[in-house]
C-alpha cells in the first residue's frame, strides 16, 4: 500500500464516529453492555418548578419539579424532536415517542441538574424512537430549582429555569 492509499484509508477511519464514551461518567448512570448509541441530541429548554408544601413536613415549603419543555437538536443543530412532561416524554419529529422510568441519578457540577439514566418503555409509533432501550442525560447546564425563596406567602407560585442537556439514546446492539 502506498502513502496516498494510507492517507485515504486514514481519512476514511476519521469519518467514522467514535462510540459515545461512558468512561468519564459515574458508574450508576452507565448503560449496560450490549447496547449502542442510536441517537445523540442536545435538549435546550426550560424546567418549571412550583413552591409547594414539603411532603411529610407540616408548615415547611420547597420548590417542586413540575415538568420540562425542551427542543431536541441533533449535533448539527437541526431540531429532531421535543422533550416534555409529565410523564417524561421524548418525541421525534416523525411522531414516534418514548417514556421511561428513572433508574439512577448522580451529581454533576454545582448549579446543574444531576446526570440521569432512564430505562425506556417500548416506543409508541414507528420511527427514530423505535428500539430505544435507555436514555442518558449528560453534559448538563442549569436546570436546578430556583434560588428565589419558597415560603408559605408564595405557595403556588411557579418559576421557570433555563437548562441544556445532552440526551443520548441507546438501543440493543
Amino acid at each position: 500500500m502506498n502513502a496516498r492509499q494510507l492517507i485515504c484509508l486514514a481519512g476514511l477511519f476519521a469519518a467514522i464516529p467514535a462510540a459515545y464514551a461512558q468512561t468519564s461518567l459515574p458508574d450508576t448512570i452507565k448503560v449496560p453492555d450490549g447496547h449502542k448509541v442510536s441517537m445523540e441530541t442536545t435538549g435546550v429548554g426550560e424546567i418549571t418548578y412550583e413552591c409547594r408544601d414539603k411532603a411529610n413536613a407540616a408548615g415547611q415549603t420547597e420548590w417542586v419539579f413540575v415538568g420540562p419543555k425542551a427542543v431536541l437538536n441533533d449535533r448539527s443543530g437541526k431540531q429532531v424532536g421535543t422533550y416534555f412532561g409529565p410523564p417524561a416524554t421524548w418525541q421525534a419529529k416523525d411522531g414516534s415517542k418514548v417514556t421511561g422510568t428513572q433508574l439512577a441519578v448522580a451529581p454533576s457540577s454545582a448549579g446543574n441538574l444531576p446526570y440521569q439514566l432512564v430505562k425506556a418503555n417500548p416506543a409508541e409509533g414507528k420511527g427514530a424512537m423505535t428500539g430505544v432501550s435507555y436514555i442518558q442525560r449528560v453534559a448538563l447546564k442549569g436546570g436546578v430549582a430556583p434560588s428565589a425563596e419558597c415560603t408559605a406567602a408564595n405557595k403556588g407560585k411557579q418559576e421557570v429555569v433555563k437548562y441544556q442537556a445532552d440526551y443520548i439514546f441507546w438501543s440493543q446492539s
